[in-house]
């Protein structure tokens, strides 16, 4: 099992193009037709000057970052959730400096013992290095099989 000294690990920064074909892309997708993720004369006119993406979008940038060694059996892995913490929306067209790191880690009793819960956030800054989004994850650990004698 982990211990809490991964609290605070990060790992390497990488960038993630807010692109207005995969914000298109994604907004299909997930079945949402809102106009401000593709249809630009409209999100000109909104308050936030231009287009903006649907706000579960910053999953994708997991998805094709970088991560963080942790040095974990993915077969005791699952998703428990995902969350994100917006200081305003992400707009089409910037370029973002991500980061991940283990933010808390912390164990529960189970039915088959006991589970860590591993918080990952992953941070996006604008240009400017102002925080834009986080994207947090929580990872359910799970204790290895025991092995039959």
């Amino acid at each position: 099992m982990l211990d809490q000294t991964i609290i605070g690990k990060t790992g390497s920064t990488f960038m993630f193009e807010v692109d207005k074909r995969h914000v298109k892309q994604f907004a299909q997708a997930i079945g949402d037709d809102n106009p401000l993720y593709t249809e630009p004369t409209y999100a000109n006119q909104s308050p936030y000057n231009g287009l903006i993406a649907p706000p579960t979008f910053p999953v994708v940038a997991g998805v094709e970052g970088e991560g963080i060694e942790l040095d974990l059996d993915k077969k005791r892995m699952l998703h428990g959730e995902q969350s994100f913490i917006y200081h305003r929306p992400l707009k089409v067209g910037e370029s973002l400096t991500c980061q991940i790191k283990v933010a808390d880690l912390y164990e529960k009793e189970g039915k088959k013992g006991k589970m860590q819960f591993i918080i990952l956030d992953t941070e996006m800054r604008d240009t400017e290095g102002d925080l834009v989004v986080t994207s947090r994850m929580n990872i359910i650990y799970t204790q290895p099989p025991v092995q039959a004698v």
